[in-house]
């Protein structure tokens, strides 16, 4: 088929169709009044990085695959744009449509006349979108999947491939010991419109265990390996673990004035207004949001605290994500791997083991001594 993709002062016709539609299990409760696009890192949305990262690769017309609630939520972000033209294409079935569906749902508005990228919402790639195009160009491919390489791959999609980049193998999920390699789907695509034939209209469709082995098949399935920065922010480590890494790459923090009578470990990073209390130690690898407030004699490490948070005297944050609006009282211990809700309020003197989980809006009054989710 004929590229049709025009190059103009640095920017490129190519079109982006981000799918930011679902609502991630293993990031409950948080995910349950957001989606994983919405997370913040480092205080901002991970949509935004996105945003950005597209715009600095001459990408200026933005396509995203929404439920009716994911679009309410990013739309009262109200996330910078910055020069990107956005379009909605809304999910209207009562259930979800999987990876492939909402690409099928898509198809006027991305239209049949050159390739596009395809985005995962909930993955931070560090990736040359048009080095993967050139790649796409260059094999005459139908579809072009980026690669890297990980320790374990039997989360992902995997990838075998032959001298030339074909991809020869393509098993979603193997089991680790089963896995042809380690090069997993990084979601991040570039489809040629014929992949509209490939997927069935008005129904789930898993583009990876539907569509990519039938496309490897005929021979018409290409992998780009690369090995910048990668991370699907999926499980809470994940999350944490790439908000730990952008802090250790000091040139991306911003510094917002704050009023502070505690002891600050860098490397943090403070949005706008934040509050910290008489002799509180807070970091290393702390990342407090928006009117973030901390009492005296607090401890915060390795932790995520969403905007408008209240944490009290005496209290312990360590290795926990915690959610919006959330208040905390005095002499609470929260550890490793909490995760607490948005609107969650834990009274004083209580105690949260490692990997307990507080569903939204939930009181809680009494320690939680074993890992269990408190509905």
């Amino acid at each position: 088929m004929n590229i049709n993709l025009q190059v103009k002062n640095g920017e490129t016709s190519l079109k982006a169709l981000i799918l930011v539609g679902g609502f991630g299990t293993r990031l409950r409760p948080l995910s349950c009044t957001r989606p994983k696009a919405l997370f913040p890192i480092l205080n901002k949305p991970l949509l935004q990085w996105t945003f950005e990262r597209l715009v600095k690769n001459g990408i200026r017309e933005v396509i995203l695959a929404v439920s009716h609630q994911a679009e309410i939520l990013i739309k009262q972000q109200k996330i910078p744009k910055n020069g990107l033209k956005i379009t909605y294409s809304r999910d209207l079935f009562k259930k979800p449509l999987g990876t492939g569906g909402p690409i099928k749902k898509a198809e006027k508005l991305v239209g049949r006349d050159s390739p596009f990228l395809v985005l995962n919402g909930d993955i931070f790639a560090d990736i040359d979108y048009k080095e993967i195009l050139k790649t796409h160009e260059k094999k005459k491919a139908l579809a072009t999947i980026a690669l890297h390489n990980v320790k374990d791959p039997s989360r992902y999609g995997v990838a075998e491939l032959t001298k030339e980049n074909r991809i020869k193998t393509f098993v979603e999920k193997p089991p680790r010991k089963l896995a042809p390699t380690n090069l997993i789907n990084a979601g991040v695509y570039i489809l040629s419109p014929k992949i509209f034939e490939y997927i069935p209209q008005g129904r789930k469709v898993s583009i990876e265990r539907e569509v990519f082995p039938k496309l490897a098949e005929e021979g018409r399935l290409y992998g780009h390996i690369f090995d910048d920065l990668w991370i699907d922010i999926g499980e809470p480590e994940e999350f944490l673990e790439i908000n730990r890494t952008l802090l250790n790459s000091t040139a991306l923090l911003q510094k917002h004035k704050m009023r502070t009578r505690g002891k600050i470990e860098e490397p943090v990073a403070f949005d706008k207004n934040v509050l910290i209390g008489e002799e509180s130690v807070v970091g290393p690898y702390a990342v407090l949001g928006r009117n973030v407030t901390i009492g005296n004699n607090v401890y915060i490490k390795d932790s995520v605290v969403f905007p408008n948070a209240v944490i009290s005297d005496f209290s312990i944050v360590n290795g926990a994500i915690i959610g919006e609006n959330v208040v905390i009282g005095k002499k609470v211990k929260i550890n490793r791997g909490c995760i607490l809700g948005d609107n969650v309020k834990i009274e004083d003197n209580v105690t949260l083991a490692n990997r307990v989980s507080i569903c939204p809006a939930k009181e809680v009054s009494e320690s939680v001594l074993k890992p269990k989710c408190v509905i």
